[in-house]
């Protein structure tokens, strides 16, 4: 593509009706290393690299939070070494991503059940929002051991037990209540979410939060996926009208 073209793309974008919060449903890595012959592993590192274009991307037009769906609590069914080595990705990722981030106002938020992790990464996760807690440009949100059902279903047990303490009634139990205890408390709602190599389901994420969410589906493998495709995702959600049940 030339160069003209390219700045067609970017100028296209609307800076003042941006979709504060973007999420991401990162698909075909392991199709994308088959067609090649490697491992999936292979695929999984080069959706990284992936992942680190996109958020600065998304940093660099304006996007206030993007949530990139890492590894779902579903994830745990896949071979043993696969889930180590994408642990171990993800691992890495939560480390470099400090150093990324330190000369950028960007703050880090996993969520997800941390139960099941390693302590060293639960100390990592700990030791990077610590250290990004107050930056405000933008939030980056890392779904990890994370499910849409187990979330709603954890902020129903938490909801359940403040009713029986006798700090919430009954007859005060509403949206506005689960969703501050919802692991993505104090994060707005998904204005667009993406999912990548042609798959048109979000399959359990944030299926409480994506209520009103627009979908887009591109056919591109998330490795091969590039900046002009997100910006292109962006263009198309622009031109949708949004009316939340509303006329």
């Amino acid at each position: 593509m030339s160069f003209f073209k390219k700045n067609i793309v970017k100028n296209s974008i609307n800076s003042e009706s941006l979709p504060a919060h973007v999420a991401v449903i990162m698909d075909g890595n392991g199709r994308w290393a088959k067609k090649r012959g490697l491992s999936r592993n292979a695929g999984h590192q080069e959706g990284a690299r992936t992942v680190r274009k996109i958020v600065e991307c998304a940093y660099d037009i304006g996007i206030k939070y993007i949530t990139m769906f890492a590894f779902s609590s579903e994830n745990w069914s896949r071979p043993k070494e696969e889930v180590d080595e994408l642990m171990e990705l993800c691992l890495d990722y939560l480390k470099d991503a400090e150093n990324e981030t330190s000369d950028k106002d960007i703050r880090v938020r996993v969520i997800g059940n941390k139960e099941g992790l390693s302590q060293e990464m639960k100390d990592q996760i700990q030791k990077i929002e610590e250290r990004t807690i107050n930056k405000k440009r933008m939030t980056m949100v890392i779904a990890l051991n994370y499910g849409g059902r187990q979330d709603i279903l954890q902020a129903a047990a938490k909801i359940a037990e403040d009713v029986v303490i006798g700090k919430l009634k009954q007859n005060e139990i509403t949206e506005s209540e689960l969703d501050k205890r919802l692991y993505t408390d104090g994060i707005p709602d998904p204005d667009l979410l993406i999912r990548t190599s042609g798959e048109m389901r979000i399959s359990n994420f944030l299926i409480w939060q994506c209520t009103y969410t627009e979908f887009y589906f591109p056919t591109v493998l998330w490795p091969d996926f590039t900046e002009k495709h997100f910006k292109e995702a962006i263009i198309d959600y622009q031109k949708r009208s949004r009316r939340f049940g509303g006329l």
